[in-house]
């Protein structure tokens, strides 16, 4: 049941910021996710080598390894490794014989990706694949299923990342798609570029698909204002 907003001391629901948003992130964080120095590494490696600060958040990697945990994940695929910081968070929710295919369009980043993975243990479980995934997503073999797929690439691209997770993820398996609030502007109609069209084609197409059932939550937090579309595959 929702209690009256007043209950929580925001009854006047006056405006939060960016620093609100960020200080809540590391408040939680540092009570809830042991420091891990493998990940830190990670992050330090991919700045070191010029790749763009974009992955997920700590707690959002936790959010993402919890989520594979739940559901006993033994095979993950991925759209959008960057330098792996996502990556190695699902990767360790594996179970022992598990394995991750991530998709990943420039070799920079892969390389990056491969050392910081390879630093965390996790070389083993973890297939990169180098090229356009729109492409290579269409080589992947309909079976063996895989339990989840996480999407986080360019989104103009969203629907066909998403129609080729459908094709090879199991039933009650679980597709996210990241970034799909995108600071409010998705509903925003008027606002036209193409990450946010891309987003909205998605969702529209998702509106009428009987393959599965869907969400979105909008997230806040040290990346700023965005959220997740959360799918289960019927």
């Amino acid at each position: 049941m929702t209690e009256p907003a007043a209950h929580f001391g925001y009854g006047s629901r006056q405006p939060t910021t960016y620093e609100d948003w960020a200080r809540s992130d590391k408040y939680f964080e540092t009570l809830l996710i042991t420091p891990d120095a493998a990940l830190k590494s990670g992050v330090e490696n991919s700045s070191k080598n010029g790749l763009p600060d974009i992955a997920v958040s700590t707690t959002q990697g936790k959010f993402l390894h919890l989520l594979a945990k739940s559901i006993g994940a033994k095979r993950i695929v991925e759209v959008g490794t960057l330098g792996g910081y996502s990556t190695t968070w699902l990767a360790r929710a594996l179970q022992d014989d598990g394995e991750l295919v991530t998709f990943e369009l420039e070799d920079k980043h892969a390389k990056v990706a491969k050392e910081n993975l390879s630093n965390a243990g996790l070389a083993s479980k973890v297939k990169v694949v180098v090229g356009p995934a729109r492409t290579s997503m269409k080589a992947l073999p309909a079976t063996p299923k895989f339990d989840l797929a996480f999407i986080d690439a360019d989104k103009e691209s969203n629907l066909e990342y998403f129609e080729e997770a459908k094709r090879v993820i199991r039933s009650g398996g679980v597709i996210v798609v990241d970034n799909v609030v995108r600071n409010g502007k998705v509903s925003d109609l008027e606002h036209d570029d193409p990450s946010s069209e891309g987003v909205r084609r998605l969702v529209k197409a998702i509106q009428n698909d009987a393959e599965v059932d869907a969400t979105v939550i909008g997230t806040v937090g040290d990346k700023g204002y965005d959220g997740f579309l959360y799918a289960i595959r019927k």
